[in-house]
Protein backbone atom coordinates (compact mmCIF):
# COMPACT_ATOMS: atom_id res chain seq x y z
CA UNK A 1 0.00 0.00 0.00
CA UNK A 2 1.90 3.64 -1.27
CA UNK A 3 2.52 5.63 1.74
CA UNK A 4 2.18 8.75 -0.47
CA UNK A 5 -1.98 7.89 -0.94
CA UNK A 6 -2.29 7.26 2.93
CA UNK A 7 -4.70 9.43 4.70
CA UNK A 8 -3.87 7.99 8.26
CA UNK A 9 -0.67 6.01 9.12
CA UNK A 10 -0.17 4.17 12.44
CA UNK A 11 3.11 3.04 13.00
CA UNK A 12 4.13 1.43 15.87
CA UNK A 13 1.14 1.02 18.07
CA UNK A 14 1.35 -0.57 21.00
CA UNK A 15 -0.80 -0.48 24.21
CA UNK A 16 -0.44 -1.99 27.75
CA UNK A 17 -2.96 -1.41 30.76
CA UNK A 18 -2.39 -1.92 33.92
CA UNK A 19 1.36 -2.41 33.48
CA UNK A 20 3.61 -3.79 36.15
CA UNK A 21 0.37 -5.36 37.88
CA UNK A 22 -0.78 -8.93 37.36
CA UNK A 23 -3.11 -7.59 35.69
CA UNK A 24 -1.33 -6.57 32.92
CA UNK A 25 -2.37 -6.62 29.40
CA UNK A 26 -1.20 -5.99 26.19
CA UNK A 27 -4.11 -4.46 24.21
CA UNK A 28 -2.39 -3.59 20.96
CA UNK A 29 0.85 -5.29 19.68
CA UNK A 30 2.95 -2.99 17.19
CA UNK A 31 0.33 -2.64 15.08
CA UNK A 32 1.14 -0.81 11.73
CA UNK A 33 -1.50 -0.34 9.35
CA UNK A 34 -1.97 2.60 6.33
CA UNK A 35 -5.66 3.80 5.68
CA UNK A 36 -5.99 5.28 2.12
CA UNK A 37 -8.52 8.17 1.70
CA UNK A 38 -12.10 6.82 1.03
CA UNK A 39 -11.34 3.52 2.60
CA UNK A 40 -14.46 2.16 4.58
CA UNK A 41 -12.86 -0.13 6.42
CA UNK A 42 -15.10 -3.03 8.32
CA UNK A 43 -13.11 -4.49 11.31
CA UNK A 44 -14.05 -7.77 13.50
CA UNK A 45 -12.80 -9.99 15.80
CA UNK A 46 -13.08 -11.24 19.40
CA UNK A 47 -14.01 -9.37 22.56
CA UNK A 48 -10.16 -8.63 23.84
CA UNK A 49 -9.25 -8.13 20.16
CA UNK A 50 -8.08 -4.60 20.04
CA UNK A 51 -10.85 -3.27 18.27
CA UNK A 52 -12.22 -0.35 20.73
CA UNK A 53 -8.64 0.38 21.76
CA UNK A 54 -7.30 1.30 18.43
CA UNK A 55 -10.03 3.62 17.72
CA UNK A 56 -9.05 5.15 20.98
CA UNK A 57 -5.50 5.56 19.99
CA UNK A 58 -6.87 7.68 16.87
CA UNK A 59 -9.28 9.33 18.47
CA UNK A 60 -6.86 10.53 20.83
CA UNK A 61 -8.29 8.87 23.99
CA UNK A 62 -5.37 7.88 25.48
CA UNK A 63 -1.76 7.65 23.51
CA UNK A 64 -0.08 4.57 22.40
CA UNK A 65 3.05 3.64 23.99
CA UNK A 66 6.48 5.44 23.15
CA UNK A 67 7.67 5.42 19.72
CA UNK A 68 4.00 4.78 18.34
CA UNK A 69 3.13 7.47 15.61
CA UNK A 70 -0.75 8.36 14.56
CA UNK A 71 -0.51 10.26 11.70
CA UNK A 72 -3.15 12.08 9.56
CA UNK A 73 -2.86 13.88 5.93
CA UNK A 74 0.70 14.28 6.76
CA UNK A 75 0.02 15.53 10.80
CA UNK A 76 1.64 14.08 13.52
CA UNK A 77 -1.28 13.94 15.85
CA UNK A 78 0.22 11.35 18.31
CA UNK A 79 0.78 14.18 21.20
CA UNK A 80 -2.43 15.68 20.59
CA UNK A 81 -5.63 15.83 23.04
CA UNK A 82 -8.47 14.12 22.69
CA UNK A 83 -10.25 17.79 21.79
CA UNK A 84 -7.71 18.57 19.80
CA UNK A 85 -7.86 15.06 17.60
CA UNK A 86 -11.54 16.05 17.18
CA UNK A 87 -10.97 18.47 14.68
CA UNK A 88 -9.71 15.37 12.46
CA UNK A 89 -11.94 12.68 13.84
CA UNK A 90 -15.60 12.07 14.03
CA UNK A 91 -17.15 9.42 15.76
CA UNK A 92 -20.00 7.34 16.89
CA UNK A 93 -20.32 4.82 19.57
CA UNK A 94 -22.28 1.54 20.70
CA UNK A 95 -24.76 3.04 22.77
CA UNK A 96 -26.72 5.67 21.63
CA UNK A 97 -26.66 7.68 24.88
CA UNK A 98 -22.90 8.69 24.39
CA UNK A 99 -21.96 11.49 22.12
CA UNK A 100 -25.39 12.99 22.47
CA UNK A 101 -26.99 15.12 25.02
CA UNK A 102 -30.10 14.02 26.17
CA UNK A 103 -31.54 17.28 28.18
CA UNK A 104 -30.87 19.50 24.80
CA UNK A 105 -32.74 19.61 21.44
CA UNK A 106 -31.83 18.14 18.66
CA UNK A 107 -30.87 21.63 17.57
CA UNK A 108 -28.55 22.38 20.43
CA UNK A 109 -26.87 18.89 19.83
CA UNK A 110 -25.99 19.44 16.14
CA UNK A 111 -25.27 22.97 16.97
CA UNK A 112 -22.55 21.63 19.75
CA UNK A 113 -20.99 19.32 16.71
CA UNK A 114 -20.55 22.06 14.26
CA UNK A 115 -18.44 23.60 17.49
CA UNK A 116 -16.91 20.83 18.58
CA UNK A 117 -15.33 20.62 14.81
CA UNK A 118 -14.72 23.96 14.82
CA UNK A 119 -15.96 24.63 10.87
CA UNK A 120 -15.28 28.77 11.06
CA UNK A 121 -17.92 29.43 8.15
CA UNK A 122 -20.63 26.88 10.57
CA UNK A 123 -19.99 28.51 13.51
CA UNK A 124 -20.62 32.17 11.60
CA UNK A 125 -23.95 31.42 10.58
CA UNK A 126 -26.71 33.11 11.70
CA UNK A 127 -29.41 30.97 13.83
CA UNK A 128 -31.69 30.97 10.74
CA UNK A 129 -28.81 29.59 8.25
CA UNK A 130 -27.82 26.82 10.72
CA UNK A 131 -31.55 25.89 11.14
CA UNK A 132 -32.23 25.75 7.50
CA UNK A 133 -28.51 23.67 7.49
CA UNK A 134 -29.20 21.63 10.13
CA UNK A 135 -33.17 20.63 8.29
CA UNK A 136 -31.38 20.01 5.09
CA UNK A 137 -28.52 17.79 6.82
CA UNK A 138 -31.97 16.00 8.44
CA UNK A 139 -34.13 14.92 6.21
CA UNK A 140 -31.85 12.69 3.48
CA UNK A 141 -32.14 10.26 6.73
CA UNK A 142 -36.05 9.78 6.46
CA UNK A 143 -36.82 9.97 10.03
CA UNK A 144 -39.00 13.25 9.98
CA UNK A 145 -36.22 14.77 12.51
CA UNK A 146 -35.85 17.74 10.06
CA UNK A 147 -39.00 19.25 11.66
CA UNK A 148 -38.43 18.10 15.23
CA UNK A 149 -35.86 20.29 16.16
CA UNK A 150 -36.52 21.50 19.00
CA UNK A 151 -37.48 17.68 20.55
CA UNK A 152 -35.26 16.88 22.94
CA UNK A 153 -32.92 14.31 21.97
CA UNK A 154 -34.16 12.27 25.36
CA UNK A 155 -37.80 11.79 24.14
CA UNK A 156 -35.68 10.31 20.72
CA UNK A 157 -35.80 6.21 20.16
CA UNK A 158 -33.01 4.95 19.93
CA UNK A 159 -32.77 4.37 16.65
CA UNK A 160 -33.01 7.97 16.20
CA UNK A 161 -30.99 9.02 18.07
CA UNK A 162 -28.38 7.37 16.78
CA UNK A 163 -29.35 8.34 13.39
CA UNK A 164 -29.06 11.92 14.92
CA UNK A 165 -25.33 10.67 16.77
CA UNK A 166 -24.36 9.75 13.19
CA UNK A 167 -25.19 12.95 11.79
CA UNK A 168 -23.38 15.15 14.28
CA UNK A 169 -20.31 13.12 13.67
CA UNK A 170 -20.29 13.58 9.83
CA UNK A 171 -21.73 17.67 9.80
CA UNK A 172 -18.66 18.79 9.97
CA UNK A 173 -17.11 16.48 7.39
CA UNK A 174 -13.97 14.89 9.32
CA UNK A 175 -11.39 13.62 7.69
CA UNK A 176 -12.05 10.39 9.61
CA UNK A 177 -15.08 9.08 10.60
CA UNK A 178 -14.57 6.12 13.40
CA UNK A 179 -18.02 3.78 14.31
CA UNK A 180 -17.31 1.76 17.23
CA UNK A 181 -20.47 -0.95 17.01
CA UNK A 182 -22.41 1.87 16.46
CA UNK A 183 -25.52 -0.41 15.69
CA UNK A 184 -24.64 -3.46 18.48
CA UNK A 185 -27.50 -1.61 21.12
CA UNK A 186 -30.22 -1.30 18.21
CA UNK A 187 -33.09 -4.20 16.88
CA UNK A 188 -32.36 -5.78 13.94
CA UNK A 189 -34.72 -3.63 11.57
CA UNK A 190 -33.96 -0.23 13.45
CA UNK A 191 -29.76 -1.52 13.14
CA UNK A 192 -30.46 -2.24 9.33
CA UNK A 193 -31.76 1.28 8.84
CA UNK A 194 -29.33 3.42 10.38
CA UNK A 195 -26.68 0.39 8.86
CA UNK A 196 -28.06 1.85 5.42
CA UNK A 197 -28.21 5.49 6.84
CA UNK A 198 -24.10 5.35 7.49
CA UNK A 199 -23.71 4.00 4.04
CA UNK A 200 -25.43 6.59 2.45
CA UNK A 201 -23.48 9.20 4.80
CA UNK A 202 -20.58 7.41 4.19
CA UNK A 203 -20.88 7.04 0.18
CA UNK A 204 -22.15 11.09 -0.67
CA UNK A 205 -19.69 12.65 1.45
CA UNK A 206 -16.93 10.14 0.38
CA UNK A 207 -15.80 9.78 3.69
CA UNK A 208 -13.03 7.62 5.04
CA UNK A 209 -13.89 5.35 7.31
CA UNK A 210 -13.51 2.47 10.18
CA UNK A 211 -16.23 0.42 11.20
CA UNK A 212 -15.89 -2.04 14.14
CA UNK A 213 -18.35 -4.84 13.89
CA UNK A 214 -19.06 -8.21 15.58
CA UNK A 215 -21.11 -9.61 12.53
CA UNK A 216 -19.47 -11.19 9.98
CA UNK A 217 -21.75 -10.85 7.45
CA UNK A 218 -22.01 -7.32 7.56
CA UNK A 219 -18.03 -6.91 7.84
CA UNK A 220 -18.13 -8.62 4.40
CA UNK A 221 -21.14 -7.07 2.60
CA UNK A 222 -20.40 -3.43 3.74
CA UNK A 223 -16.98 -1.10 2.71
CA UNK A 224 -14.10 -2.10 0.29
CA UNK A 225 -11.70 -3.89 2.91
CA UNK A 226 -12.14 -5.99 5.53
CA UNK A 227 -9.31 -5.97 8.90
CA UNK A 228 -9.35 -9.16 11.93
CA UNK A 229 -8.08 -8.43 14.96
CA UNK A 230 -6.89 -10.80 17.12
CA UNK A 231 -4.94 -10.88 20.49
CA UNK A 232 -3.80 -6.72 20.06
CA UNK A 233 -3.03 -8.29 16.12
CA UNK A 234 -4.23 -7.75 12.13
CA UNK A 235 -4.20 -11.15 10.90
CA UNK A 236 -6.45 -10.62 8.21
CA UNK A 237 -6.55 -7.79 5.92
CA UNK A 238 -8.88 -8.32 2.75
CA UNK A 239 -9.61 -5.65 0.01
CA UNK A 240 -12.91 -5.71 -1.82
CA UNK A 241 -11.57 -8.37 -4.46
CA UNK A 242 -10.68 -10.90 -1.97
CA UNK A 243 -13.70 -10.27 0.63
CA UNK A 244 -17.00 -10.04 -2.30
CA UNK A 245 -17.06 -13.65 -3.10
CA UNK A 246 -16.24 -14.82 0.56
CA UNK A 247 -19.00 -16.69 2.98
CA UNK A 248 -19.02 -16.75 6.41
CA UNK A 249 -17.28 -19.97 6.79
CA UNK A 250 -14.32 -18.72 4.42
CA UNK A 251 -13.72 -15.38 6.65
CA UNK A 252 -13.43 -18.15 9.61
CA UNK A 253 -11.06 -20.55 7.62
CA UNK A 254 -9.01 -17.11 6.96
CA UNK A 255 -8.89 -16.20 10.30
CA UNK A 256 -8.04 -19.46 11.66
CA UNK A 257 -5.24 -19.94 9.30
CA UNK A 258 -3.37 -16.27 9.96
CA UNK A 259 -3.88 -16.54 13.91
CA UNK A 260 -2.88 -20.26 14.01
CA UNK A 261 -5.79 -21.19 16.65
CA UNK A 262 -9.79 -22.03 16.01
CA UNK A 263 -12.07 -19.47 16.55
CA UNK A 264 -14.06 -19.77 19.80
CA UNK A 265 -16.07 -16.36 20.15
CA UNK A 266 -19.45 -18.05 19.41
CA UNK A 267 -20.77 -13.94 18.92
Amino acid sequence: MSENRSLLQLRGITKIFSRGTIDEVKGLDNIKLDVNAEDYITIIGSNGAGKTTLLNIIAGVFPPERGGKVTINGNDITGLSEYKHAAYVGRVYQDPNIGTAAEMTIEENLAMAVLRGQSRGLRAASNRQRKELFRSALAPLGLGLEDRLNALVGTLSSGQRQAVALLMATITKPTLLLLDEHIANLDPRTAQIVLDLTDMLIKEEKMTTIMITHNMEQALRHGNRLIMMHKGRTVVDMNEEQKVNLAINDLVVAFERAAGEQLTDES
